[in-house]
This record gives structure tokens, C-alpha cells and sequence, in this order.
């Protein structure tokens, strides 16, 4: 099979390098690498905030969460991604030992942004899917108020719950922890 005129395709190890080197963060599905779309303040309010508090609260469960510079390898997929922030119970299974790339997500949470909502909803969960640890995917909207949480059933992954207000609470299947929306979204400005 011929590549198309003016698409490069990139072997594992050359995406490694090229993130090693580079100045800004890129995912890679399936031979392409695809530079990652600037964050916003709220986005990085309620992604920062989050992991703060997860981090103090499931630190006693055996449990971690990381954001921003820690990959998940999907390998059914061939999917490297960045969470927003992703949790690990027990120890982190690394991909070729190497610190920022993890296989064992438990519970992963992307907050959307315009440019990437329909993807994060569509095929990127379906890529997050393909990981056997993986039990709970929750989307948090930046420009409103809106959480949907996936958890397992025997049909696959569903929607469990939606949240729409700022005093309801988000209750996490996967580790000990809840949260209530307006805590969650304290420091975010929106526009109306």
C-alpha cells in the first residue's frame, strides 16, 4: 500500500523522538501524529483544579492522578493520547519503561474543548475503550455546566449519569470520590 501524496506516516519509536525533542505535545494514531490544540484558562482551571483534589483524596486508596504530560498507550488502537487527567490505582504499568506513558488507566476524564468535543465523544473513546482497566470515561464541559459519566455494564460502556447543575454531585464509580459541580467548576468565568 502507497502512502497518499504529502502524508508521512511515523513508526512508534520516531513519535517518541519527535515528542522528546518537541516543544509542544502531539498525539499519534495509527502512524500519524497530530499536534495537540492550545488549552484554554478554564480548561486548565477545572483539568488542574480536578487533579489536585483527586490526588488528596485517593492518595490513601493506593490511587494516582495525572494531567497533562502523562500519555496512555492504547495499544489495540496504536493510539498515543494525552488525557487531561487520568487515574492509576496501583502501580503504573509503563509502555517500554518509559515514565510518561502508562497503560492501566482506571478512570480517564477529558474536559472539551470546541475543537476537540466531537472526538473526544466519538473516536477517542472508542480508542479508550479498547483498555481493559479502563472503568469510568467522564467528559466535562468548560463553557457550561455539563458532565456525562461512562461506566461499564454488561452491554459495554454507557452513560451512568449527567450532571447540569451546579449543586449536584459527581460521584465517581471507579475510586472514592465526589465532587460537587460548583466546587468543580469555582474558578471557572463564563461567558454568557
Amino acid at each position: 500500500m502507497t502512502e497518499p501524496a504529502g502524508k508521512h506516516y511515523y513508526t512508534v519509536a520516531e513519535y517518541l523522538a519527535r515528542e522528546e525533542a518537541a516543544d509542544f505535545r502531539s498525539e499519534y494514531y495509527q502512524g500519524e501524529i497530530f499536534a495537540m490544540a492550545g488549552e484554554s484558562l478554564n480548561h486548565n482551571r477545572v483539568a488542574i483544579d480536578l487533579r489536585a483534589k483527586l490526588n488528596q483524596a485517593i492518595r490513601t486508596q493506593g490511587c494516582e492522578a495525572f494531567a497533562e504530560n502523562v500519555r496512555v498507550r492504547a495499544e489495540a488502537a496504536d493510539l498515543f493520547a494525552y488525557p487531561d487527567v487520568v487515574v492509576v490505582c496501583g502501580a503504573p504499568q509503563l509502555y517500554q519503561d518509559r515514565e510518561d506513558t502508562i497503560t492501566n488507566p482506571l478512570l480517564i476524564i477529558e474536559v472539551l474543548s470546541k475543537s476537540t468535543k466531537n472526538y473526544d465523544r466519538g473516536d477517542k473513546f472508542n480508542f479508550y475503550r479498547m483498555l481493559p482497566t479502563v472503568k469510568e470515561y467522564v467528559l466535562i464541559e468548560q463553557y457550561r455546566i455539563h458532565v456525562e459519566q461512562f461506566s461499564p455494564s454488561k452491554a459495554g460502556i454507557r452513560v451512568t449519569a449527567e450532571y447540569r447543575a451546579a449543586e449536584d454531585v459527581l460521584k465517581f464509580s471507579s475510586i472514592d470520590f465526589q465532587i460537587t459541580l460548583k466546587e468543580l467548576y469555582a474558578r471557572v468565568k463564563f461567558k454568557y
